[in-house]
């Protein structure tokens, strides 16, 4: 049983690993919204194949006032809550496992 608490606390710590890298990835993405910058560079292709499956589905709402796009702060409140109950259930989940 011990394992599996080791093992649940490793993906608890993989699930909040994954979550902030993308949560630097879309702040990244937004920041580089705001400058002219070549959109078929590298990096830029890059953050955009990245973020895109996240920020795509949220822009079919109707969460646009204007010229201001709200996806991006969805986006990040999602992420958050998401990571929050994840790696909450998990580290549960190695505690019940012995794992921490």
């Amino acid at each position: 049983m011990f394992v599996f608490g080791i093992v649940f606390q490793g993906l608890a710590m993989l699930v909040n690993g994954i979550c902030t890298i993308l949560y630097w990835l879309l702040f990244a993405r937004i920041i580089i919204s705001w400058f002219p910058v070549d959109p078929f560079s590298g990096p830029v292709q890059f953050l955009i194949q990245v973020t895109d499956p996240i920020l795509e589905p949220l822009r079919r709402l109707p969460i646009r006032i204007g010229m201001m796009d709200f996806s991006p702060l969805l986006a990040f409140f999602m992420l958050y809550i998401t990571n929050r109950v994840l790696v909450t259930v998990l580290l549960k989940l190695a505690y019940k496992f012995g794992g921490g």
